[in-house]
């Protein structure tokens, strides 16, 4: 369509409101408004604001699996379960993200123009009733403390809910930082154990999906098991090149007889009948967890590799699988972070959906203007809020908040992340005009020659032509830019530059700045 207007951004292809007004939730009748977010030793800050949550499920399949009915769980998860998210993946998962992870944790990383990956994870947590919330951060960890505090610190989670982020630390006895999640759990277990929950749940910070987890722990319950694992049937359509967290061999009483770490790659078992993805997600009994990082495997670095793995072969704990049916990527990739953003734009089934409302997905509540539109053609795209698109043309794309696009602009099968605050058009201009000769070149954001940008004004100039490009916050594209891939190339380092290629994908890095004229 070719039009000329100013429009709310849920008429331009919009994502839910970042914190819904929810009617009162019928599932605990003593659920108290008040909740709270700090670094750990920071006081409480409680919430006047009276808000319940209202959670639902429309989807009913096969008994014992993780779409099945919201069960009643005694006690309710609110009170004898803590969840555990962990932050990033560790820094050699983190690099296989780098350069979206060259200043933020994975977990950080935005998603669907409007989110973070986290938001993903703490959704999945507070729908299902579960609301003390400790997330462990370490690496890169800057972003992701900002964005918890900011999303989470007004949200009612109940009494006694918070989400409380434990920062990797040293102490007199560990010198050290984390060296992994069962390490990290180690060393934070005098914080775990502040509250008396009866059952730990540990998540992943970066992975992609939506499940209820009272169905988890019900299945947890009822089994009367040590340990319970998520797990994805491998003819879910994941792509089997993928490592992933390893494969589990099931019996016909969903209980793991087998665990085939995904390090060492999935080719030793094959997919077939019994055999399971690891999804990461774990429901481990209080008493039994502590035994596990502080008796059983006190020297173990890895939770999945070492500690699940090791229950399961040295130790004889009743550890068993609880089937998920849904969709679920654990983004390991830059090719798995496009992907995931293209299932989204092209609302397949074998997507994540961010649109069911009795199971919003919550994130900073963002006082930005809507999204204003010129004379432009957009066609399956999802657009941020705030965003500024003049006369171009957008195709396939994810358009993140406060993203610029100039006249005559061609963006297709991309996703761009947007921008951290606006730039006035004027200082962009009187930049140009001071630009020398000698300072033609791409520069990075606190690189050399950064001093005037190059006098390339944050967002996409007039003229340029994208495809098959990721490009991060606050890059500045100048005019007439070709972002092509023209040679085909499938992997190249050229971060002194501005830009990366990674499974032939190209990735315009935070903050970098891309002269006039340049082909990419």
């Amino acid at each position: 369509f070719l039009c000329t207007l100013c429009i709310p951004l849920a008429m331009v292809a919009a994502l839910q409101l970042s914190s819904p007004s929810l009617p009162p939730s019928n599932l605990n009748p003593k659920f108290n408004p008040f909740g709270t977010v700090a670094t750990h030793q920071q006081s409480k800050i409680a919430s006047s604001s009276r808000c319940r949550l209202f959670i639902t499920n429309s989807q009913q399949q096969q008994p014992h699996h993780l779409h099945d009915h919201i069960p009643t769980l005694l006690p309710p998860p609110n009170e004898n379960v803590a969840a555990v998210i962990f932050g990033d993946g560790g820094s050699s998962e983190s690099s296989r993200l780098y350069p979206l992870t060259k200043r933020r944790s994975q977990a950080a990383i935005p998603i669907a123009a409007n989110y973070r990956l986290i938001d993903v994870v703490v959704s999945n947590c507070i729908n299902s009733s579960i609301t003390k919330i400790y997330v462990l951060t370490q690496f890169n960890s800057t972003s992701l403390n900002s964005h918890l505090a900011k999303a989470y610190s007004r949200l009612g989670l109940g009494q006694g809910g918070f989400v409380e982020v434990v920062a990797a630390y040293q102490s007199l006895e560990h010198q050290a930082w984390f060296q992994g999640t069962a390490d990290a759990i180690r060393r934070c277990s005098w914080v775990l154990e502040e509250h008396p929950v009866s059952e730990f749940l540990l998540l992943p910070g970066h992975h992609l999906y939506r499940m209820d987890y009272r169905k988890l722990l019900e299945a947890h319950r009822r089994g009367n098991a040590d340990i319970t694992i998520a797990a994805l049937g491998c003819s879910s359509g994941r792509r089997e090149e993928q490592e992933g967290l390893g494969r589990l061999e099931v019996n016909s009483m969903n209980q793991v007889i087998g665990f085939h770490d995904g390090r060492q790659g999935n080719s030793e078992v094959s997919c077939r009948g019994g055999v399971f993805e690891n999804m990461g997600i774990y429901v481990i009994n209080r008493e039994v967890l502590r035994k596990l990082v502080h008796e059983s495997f006190p020297e173990a670095i890895d939770l999945g590799s070492e500690v699940i793995h090791g229950s399961i072969i040295s130790l004889g704990l009743k550890v068993q699988a609880c089937p998920f049916n849904g969709y679920w990527e654990d983004m390991r990739s830059i090719s798995a972070f496009y992907q995931a953003n293209m299932e989204f734009v092209k609302r397949s089934n074998n997507c994540q959906s961010f649109y069911d409302m009795g199971s919003p997905l919550y994130t900073i509540p963002r006082c930005l203007p809507p999204t204003t539109v010129t004379n432009a053609l957009i066609a399956d795209c999802v657009i941020g809020d705030g965003c500024i698109l003049n006369r171009c043309r957008i195709k396939g794309s994810v358009v993140g908040m406060r993203t610029r696009i100039g006249d005559g602009v061609v963006v297709e099968d991309s996703v761009i992340l947007g921008a951290d605050n606006y730039q006035d058009d004027k200082i962009g201009v009187e930049e140009r005009r001071k630009r020398s000769n000698g300072m033609n070149r791409i520069t990075m954001e606190g690189g050399m020659n950064n001093n005037g940008r190059n006098g390339v004004p944050i967002g996409i100039g007039d003229g340029t032509l994208m495809r098959r490009a990721i490009v991060d916050k606050n890059a500045r594209i100048g005019k007439n830019v070709k972002i092509i891939n023209k040679n085909g190339v499938l992997e190249a380092d050229r971060e002194r530059e501005g830009y990366m290629i990674k499974d032939g994908i190209i990735v315009i890095m935070r903050g970098a700045v891309i002269p006039d004229d340049t082909v990419l």
